[in-house]
C-alpha cells in the first residue's frame, strides 16, 4: 500500500519543520529512552516520502508505546524534534486507521 499523496506533502513540509533531516543515528534517543523504543526519525521521513507505508505500520507499536516524556529530544545532539515526529505518526495513523488497539 502507498501513502497517500496528501500524506506525502505533509511529511515532506514537517520534516524541514521538526529538523528530521538532522538525524544523523547515533542512536542517543534510543538508549536514553526509557523503554528502549527504536524509532529514529529520519528513517521514519524516510519511509513517509518513499511512500513506504507497510513500514510506517511497522513501527506503530513503538509510536503508541511512546511515554512523549522527550528524554530523547532533549538530549539528542542535532536538536531534532523527536515528539513531534511520534505526534506526526500518531496523527497520521489515526487518520488512516492504522493504530494499535487493545
Amino acid at each position: 500500500m502507498r501513502l497517500r499523496p496528501e500524506w506525502r506533502r505533509i511529511f515532506e513540509a514537517r520534516e524541514r519543520d521538526l529538523d528530521a533531516r538532522r538525524c544523523f543515528n547515533c542512536g542517543t534517543c534510543t538508549t536514553l529512552c526509557p523503554l528502549g523504543l527504536k524509532v529514529l526519525p529520519r528513517e521514519i521521513f524516510r519511509y513517509a516520502l518513499l511512500g513506504a507505508e507497510e513500514k510506517l505500520r511497522e513501527n506503530r507499536e513503538a509510536v503508541y508505546a511512546c511515554l512523549l516524556c522527550r528524554l530523547c529530544e532533549v538530549n539528542c545532539p542535532q536538536g531534532v524534534k523527536i515528539t513531534e515526529v511520534i505526534r506526526l505518526l500518531r496523527v497520521y495513523l489515526a487518520e488512516e486507521d492504522l493504530e494499535v488497539r487493545p
